[in-house]
């Protein structure tokens, strides 16, 4: 990375950014956030062990807190037949309501774009 000094302030056009992003698999991610939850070290520290940024290990940490308690949330028994088939009707439900949702939306541009023209009632 060049970053020669013009005057007092790095010469950034020549920086270039984003050319070194790490990818990190799930399990490191799920491994990252468990030292942090399972041994009540914080966020800043277990950060600074692994070398990643803070905020990272909190949206990790954030992320794997809310799979735990949807896991302890549900039963973890299938879905009846019944509970299937109105988990497929509401579905369908939503999707149709999405797209009336979309067609008023657009028709309300439309209608506000072009308001209509005031005759003349005698």
């Amino acid at each position: 990375m060049d970053t020669r000094q013009a005057g007092s302030r790095a010469d950034w056009k020549d920086v270039t950014v984003g050319a070194t992003r790490r990818k990190f698999t799930l399990e490191f991610r799920t491994e990252a956030a468990h030292r942090v939850i399972d041994t009540g070290r914080t966020v800043r520290d277990v950060a600074r062990e692994l070398s990643v940024f803070e905020n990272s290990l909190s949206k990790w940490v954030r992320d794997e807190r809310r799979r735990m308690e949807t896991l302890e949330g549900t039963s973890g028994e299938p879905l009846s037949s019944a509970e299937r088939a109105e988990l497929v009707r509401l579905r369908r439900q939503v999707a149709e309501q999405d797209k009336d949702l979309a067609f008023l939306g657009k028709a309300a541009a439309y209608f506000a774009s072009n308001p209509p023209k005031q005759r003349d009632l005698r």
